[in-house]
């Protein structure tokens, strides 16, 4: 089998932060999500993957490369618009050659990984297999409906959910979903829906088409609080390693990780919280579900429960920063006049004086 990452999507819901960044590099745990779904399909024993790019598609090239890092050979799709998720399936034809395979979104993160899932296809005669999860908003999703186990119909962010399931990002084909592409139009939005080609492989192709709804956590990361969550449950997994120097000064309560050439001097890190590689926390305090990217500076602040990318500088806030995600190169600091909290989404090279 193959796998084929779509990474070409424009990440509006996470502007301004993807208006300098492929929304798949978002870090999570400092590690971008992407990363996590090359993992899950090498774990699954799938070392040939395709990975759909967009405008994007340089920055991705630099941060993946060959795959080699990975234990995977990568080859990249170019697909030349956000013309839906079936459009960008239907690229990857040539790369496919036959072969069945599992596409993942790229902004996608399934705690347990797919490994089980994939043998299971594997195994049976099916054309399809959908994953399902259980959501209270089913209508930010694509829905299915089931008769036992058999997937009936298949509906693209519905108004009115025919069911509470929603298609996990995850799905796994045979070659048939190429002929069942080529027979549907683009939907109300103008995008070729992946939802439309099976639902044509259920009710014209009369194909098996499969479901598992999975048993552990998933996220769709773009919006800014299922980012903010899945950093806290990736971070809630970390394994208490100290490599940088710290201070005595210096209280790290539960599980922390400190990065090589990392310095921490008269701070609190309550974790669990990673601190990047060559970044500096002075008279600080960084609080629980907190990942602070590499050659960072906090000084004289306090932050929890946010995302801070490489070389931003927090200093002499005396209000703390709770629930953020903060882009590289930022630079925040005070003003003469302050609020009382601070919640902030900040784009990438961001400079701001508070008030």
């Amino acid at each position: 089998m193959k796998g084929l990452i779509l990474s070409g999507g424009r990440g509006t819901r996470l502007r301004p932060i993807t208006h300098t960044s492929a929304k798949q590099l978002v870090p999570v745990a400092n590690r971008p999500i992407l990363f996590y779904a090359i993992e899950a399909l090498r774990d699954a024993g799938i070392t040939d993957v395709g990975i759909v790019v967009g405008d994007s598609g340089d920055e991705i090239r630099a941060a993946v490369g060959d795959g080699s890092g990975f234990g995977v050979r990568v080859t990249y799709l170019q697909q030349e618009a956000p013309l839906g998720l079936a459009h960008a399936v239907s690229i990857a034809r040539e790369f496919m050659d036959g072969d069945r395979f599992v596409v993942y979104l790229g902004d996608n993160l399934i705690a347990d990984g797919i490994t089980g899932y994939v043998d299971s296809f594997r195994g049976s005669s099916a054309e399809a297999m959908i994953l399902l999860a259980r959501v209270p908003e089913p209508q930010r999703f694509g829905v299915a409906e089931l008769e036992g186990d058999r997937v009936v119909r298949l509906v693209e962010k519905p108004e009115h959910p025919p069911s509470d399931l929603a298609l996990v990002g995850v799905y796994m084909f045979s070659a048939r979903i190429f002929e069942a592409i080529d027979t549907i139009v683009p939907s109300a939005r103008g995008e070729l829906e992946i939802t439309d080609a099976i639902q044509r492989l259920i009710s014209e192709d009369d194909a098996s088409v499969s479901a598992q709804v999975i048993s552990g956590w998933w996220k769709d990361t773009g919006r800014l609080e299922d980012i903010l969550e899945a950093n806290r449950i990736m971070l809630e997994g970390i394994t208490r390693r100290i490599d940088g120097t710290v201070a005595e000064n210096v209280r790290l309560e539960g599980t922390v990780v400190v990065e090589a050439g990392a310095v921490l001097d008269g701070c609190v890190v309550r974790g669990p919280a990673i601190i990047g590689a060559g970044t500096t926390i002075t008279n600080a305090y960084v609080g629980p579900f907190t990942s602070i990217d590499r050659g960072c500076t906090v000084r004289n602040a306090e932050i929890e429960h946010s995302i801070v990318l490489q070389d931003t500088r927090i200093e002499d806030i005396s209000v703390k920063i709770e629930s953020s995600l903060i882009g590289r190169e930022c630079v925040i600091r005070p003003s003469p006049l302050r609020p009382r909290a601070l919640k902030l989404m900040l784009g990438d090279h961001s400079n701001v004086e508070l008030l």
